[in-house]
């Protein structure tokens, strides 16, 4: 095996914070906060169920990195949790779109391509959208809630597959301890 130092037993991990899917999801998150706090009762349970589908899409995106440098299966499990309760959230604002007569916008609606448009903007954040949410009417709003609720469950989707391929290659933190074990008994590590 030559000089090749074997890896070790727990593997960098975090940085969730440099992850486009966890920018995203957090401004979903500010952006729900807001939506509900304009558009919904604080006294209605959907206030709370969107507000706590948004945020539960964040944490788990952190805490699977966080899990990640022990646990490769509890890192793929929170990120699937992720995108489950972001597609939830999704839901909400359509059965709200749906519910008042408004407009669900396509992919392809100019509105839609032109909030879509803003995810290449440098240092983005939800100061980025805030207008679309805070100052615009309910469809505007709820529309651009939409398409940012997409943008985060593609970034989620490709992270999957990510995950899936590097532990299929890699393996997992029991196999990895093997390897450090097994090199330290041969005498290589």
């Amino acid at each position: 095996m030559g000089n090749k130092k074997e890896p070790g037993i727990v593997v960098p991990h975090g940085g969730y914070e440099q992850l486009k899917s966890y920018q995203t999801a957090e401004i979903v998150y500010d952006a729900t906060a807001a939506f509900c706090d304009r558009f919904i009762s604080i006294r209605s349970r959907t206030h709370d169920q969107m507000v706590q589908a948004a945020r539960s899409g964040k944490q788990n995106i952190a805490e699977g990195s966080m899990a990640s440098g022990t646990s490769s299966k509890f890192e793929i499990k929170l990120v699937a949790v992720a995108r489950a309760s972001l597609e939830e959230l999704l839901l909400d604002y359509k059965d709200f779109l749906r519910q008042r007569g408004l407009p669900l916008w396509g992919k392809d609606h100019p509105s839609a391509l032109r909030v879509r448009s803003m995810a290449y903007e440098k240092n983005r954040s939800y100061l980025t959208y805030r207008s679309y949410v805070e100052n615009h009417p309910a469809e505007i709003a709820a529309n651009t809630v939409v398409c940012l609720v997409h943008q985060a469950n593609y970034l989620l989707d490709r992270q999957l597959k990510q995950l899936e391929r590097r532990f299929l290659e890699e393996g997992g933190f029991t196999e990895r301890l093997y390897r450090v074990r097994s090199a330290r008994r041969l005498g290589r590590g």
